[in-house]
């Protein structure tokens, strides 16, 4: 088949969720035998040069850019808060080159499968109707909605909250229009997939989590220095919000059990005012890291402090798939399938997450977690080879 894929970010280099999912599904999906275009917004919060793709990945998958700019305007958003219905989060992402460079694709080529990565490719699904007979599937990594509502929930701040609220409204109006306008939804996890079916959506629909490559994920030993990590882009509200939590509630707890206890945290893009609060004799603060499987590996027990989110946390799926055990929250597991293991504790109370963490970081002082469970539990579920093998036979039968 050939299979056109539509997203808001260019998914290279693969160093957050997101690109990280994407990539790995147009690999897999490569992998099983389709021929892959993808076009992607080259925006310049993440610019990437196309022509600096690999050469192997270039010469098997055909990748496309279009640059714009997709940053926060104050006086756009506040003229879209005012007059428009329409969420000003995917606005940014409707663009006339972009629109410019699909048409003169489509006017071009025919595809079996035009797969939009989330909702935001949506904007343009009338151009697709109009110029191209494919089968057109919605891949969402989660339900954007659901995000500004916990969100919003948490927030303190009244004018805050208001806007937080009237954003998820306008959100789920539209991912719930995308969603009704395309063939098939492909949710990223089972939690998802039941959520799509009570807001009445009942189109053929198959549930493929994030996958990974497990030949870039070897099984390493752990660490002898007592040390905690955190790794998320911070410039994502959910992770600045998990990791004030666990400053605020939990770090004081494990110092006072461990006081030689070091946290190393890793992202991207931490505003002034949040990397302040990272400021600890005992944090050690990175930045966005060129290897992040490298820094995984240098370090002991992952901490993923999530309140708020929808879909999959790959970098728990990534820490798992190294070897590390997992200390999370309720919603930083949501969506992983079966995991009642000794490797991974879940709590949302403050004293108790300390605990476990501490708890691990024992554990495995003394080899008592079989860490290659872990590695094992990622391989079995979230090979994305075999994933992509299993949403390949799913578009032949939709056809």
């Amino acid at each position: 088949m050939k299979i056109l894929l539509l997203t808001n970010k260019f998914p290279y280099p693969p160093r957050d969720g997101g690109s990280i999912a994407t990539l790995n599904m147009i690999i897999g999906l490569h992998h099983a035998g389709n021929q892959m275009t993808c076009l992607a917004l080259n925006t310049s919060k993440h610019p990437f040069p196309v022509k600096q793709i690999p050469g192997e990945l270039g010469k098997a998958i055909r990748f496309l850019g279009v640059d714009c700019d997709s940053s926060i305007r104050p006086l756009h958003l506040v003229t879209n808060l005012l007059f428009s219905g329409h969420p000003y989060i995917a606005k940014r992402f409707n663009v006339k080159n972009f629109r410019e460079e699909l048409a003169s694709l489509l006017k071009e080529e025919t595809f079996d499968i035009i797969q939009l990565e989330g909702p935001y490719p949506g904007q343009y699904l009338d151009l697709i109707r109009t110029m191209s007979k494919a089968g057109i599937s919605l891949r969402a990594h989660n339900v954007e909605h659901l995000i500004w509502e916990r969100k919003a929930l948490h927030e303190k701040s009244l004018p805050k909250r208001w806007y937080l609220k009237n954003m998820a409204r306008r959100l789920k109006k539209f991912e719930l229009t995308v969603a009704g306008r395309v063939d098939t939804l492909i949710p990223i996890s089972d939690w998802d997939a039941s959520y799509f079916r009570e807001l009445g959506l009942r189109k053929p629909m198959l549930t493929i989590p994030a996958g990974l490559n497990m030949l870039n994920y070897p099984l390493t030993a752990l660490p002898e220095q007592t040390s905690i990590f955190f790794i998320g882009a911070l410039d994502w509200l959910p992770n600045q919000e998990g990791l004030c939590w666990f400053l605020q509630h939990v770090f004081d707890l494990l110092l006072a059990e461990l006081p030689e206890l070091s946290f190393h945290v890793a992202g991207r893009n931490a505003p002034g005012h949040f990397e302040k609060k990272l400021k600890h004799p005992n944090i050690s603060y990175h930045g966005e890291v060129d290897d992040a499987i490298a820094f995984m590996q240098t370090y002991g027990v992952m901490v993923a402090p999530l309140l708020t989110g929808s879909g999959i946390r790959i970098k728990i799926l990534e820490g798992l798939a190294l070897g590390r055990p997992v200390v999370t929250t309720s919603a930083g597991i949501e969506g992983i399938p079966n995991i009642d293991q000794a490797f991974v504790s879940v709590t949302d109370d403050p004293k108790v997450f300390s605990s476990q963490v501490i708890k691990m970081i024992e554990a495995s002082r003394g080899q008592d977690l079989c860490l290659s469970e872990a590695h094992d539990f990622i391989s079995r579920h979230f090979d994305t080879f075999t994933l992509s093998e299993g949403l390949s036979r799913f578009y032949k039968t939709e056809e």
